[in-house]
């Protein structure tokens, strides 16, 4: 490789990285939320205080931890699944299953606790979950999922807490 195909490498690797950007915000207003109230809320520092970084980007930055990475993946006991953000609790282990995403998946919510909000990020339109009470992001509702909603809540493990089950 010469300098040349270096330099247009490198640049060509730039334009994609400030495409998928551009792609992600497309038709998502900065904050999706900005309409809704919700029960709890805090300034950036206030949520910076409680939350881990990784906690904090994804539940109020809308970001996505990598697949595999949660220790909520491979949670099997009986219990429930609460915000990270509010402690509210949003899905019941009676409804999880292994959907081979990377992600904890759910087959549906606990009644009144998530809202839904349209995604159009990345050049697709997806249903995006969220804390009904503090509006953390939680991740994406999808139809792939089993019996007997077929729906697939593929959620981001930092943007929950374990409480397990008492005997």
């Amino acid at each position: 490789m010469n300098r040349r195909d270096l330099l247009l490498s490198g640049a060509a690797a730039i334009g994609a990285v400030a495409g998928a950007t551009a792609l992600m915000r497309m038709g998502r207003p900065q904050d999706a939320h900005a309409a809704e109230t919700f029960e709890i809320t805090k300034t950036e520092a206030e949520w910076r205080a409680i939350l881990s970084d990784a906690a904090f980007n994804v539940l109020r930055k809308e970001g996505t931890e990598y697949p595999g990475t949660s220790p909520l993946l491979n949670e099997h006991r009986k219990g429930i699944f609460a915000c990270a953000g509010c402690d509210l609790p949003l899905y019941s282990s009676e409804t999880k299953f292994d959907s081979g995403t990377g992600w904890p998946s759910f087959w549906q919510e606990i009644p009144n606790a998530v809202g839904e909000t349209v995604d159009r990020s990345l050049g697709m339109t997806r249903t995006e979950v969220h804390c009904r009470r503090c509006g953390g992001h939680l991740g994406h509702v999808f139809n792939d999922g089993p019996p007997p909603t077929g729906l697939r809540h593929c959620i981001n493990g930092v943007a929950l807490t374990f409480k397990p089950a008492t005997a």
